[in-house]
């Protein structure tokens, strides 16, 4: 009787000792939708054929550990920095997502999601991504003629009308494609010189799909809510936004 009666009691403890492991790992769950998200997105992007993921230390390897000299330049959500990459032999541009900004890691999950796959001469390809040691970076390929507004307004050399023709053409191109040819409408969204990547042709690569949105073909532009830079907006839609 002694026996059944220790054997009941170890029972009762095991059970109490399950609940509170189960408890705290939804817990754990619950309190951080970030991991859930990110093991979705690992799942999703490393079944497909596209974009591969690199290791932090690849990256940092490849820019001489985001030296100064190697940065190309930064914005709102990061740094973006001239790497090269050994085992592939090109180079590239490394994007390193300010560390501890939310915004910066929602747009890096959505930019990857979104411009993976599509397939397009004019825009930017991605080349890979990396979400290790609590950072976030992606990596494209690499642009010799930087941004456009660094020819319109910078130190590069003047466009010629021929050469701005061509530019404009190539933007056309690329926002046909997105908003028509492609199998949902890509809502690109702050579409501005600075997003206007120059190869060493000059061929325009449009990047920088952070705010991007994918709705259906037969939904109207009223599903997406203002997120462009003003002073590239049309007046008549911040009217009637």
């Amino acid at each position: 009787m002694a026996g059944l009666t220790a054997l009941v009691g170890i029972l009762f403890v095991s059970a109490i000792l399950a609940l509170v492991v189960l408890k705290k790992r939804r817990w754990k769950v619950k309190g951080n939708p970030d991991a859930i998200s990110l093991t979705s997105f690992n799942d999703d992007l490393e079944k497909g054929a596209g974009p591969r993921k690199f290791s932090y230390k690849e990256l940092d390897t490849s820019t001489n550990h985001f030296s100064e000299e190697r940065k190309l330049g930064e914005g709102g959500f990061g740094e973006v920095y001239n790497g090269y990459l050994i085992d592939l032999d090109i180079a590239v541009a490394v994007k390193k997502i300010s560390r501890g900004s939310k915004q910066g890691k929602k747009e890096y999950i959505t930019e990857v999601k979104v411009i993976s796959r599509l397939r397009h001469r004019n825009l930017v390809q991605l080349i890979g991504w990396c979400h290790d040691q609590g950072k976030f970076l992606l990596v494209y390929e690499f642009m010799p003629n930087g941004s456009l507004d660094f020819h319109l307004f910078g130190k590069g050399n003047p466009l010629s009308w021929a050469m701005r023709y061509k530019i404009a053409l190539g933007l056309a191109s690329a926002l046909l494609y997105l908003h028509e040819e492609w199998e949902q409408c890509v809502i690109r969204r702050d579409i501005k010189s600075s997003n206007i990547m120059l190869d060493s042709s000059f061929n325009v690569k449009l990047g920088d799909f952070g705010l991007a949105r994918l709705i259906d073909h037969e939904l109207g532009p009223q599903t997406t809510g203002l997120a462009e830079t003003l002073g590239y907006l049309a007046p008549e839609y911040i009217k009637t936004d």
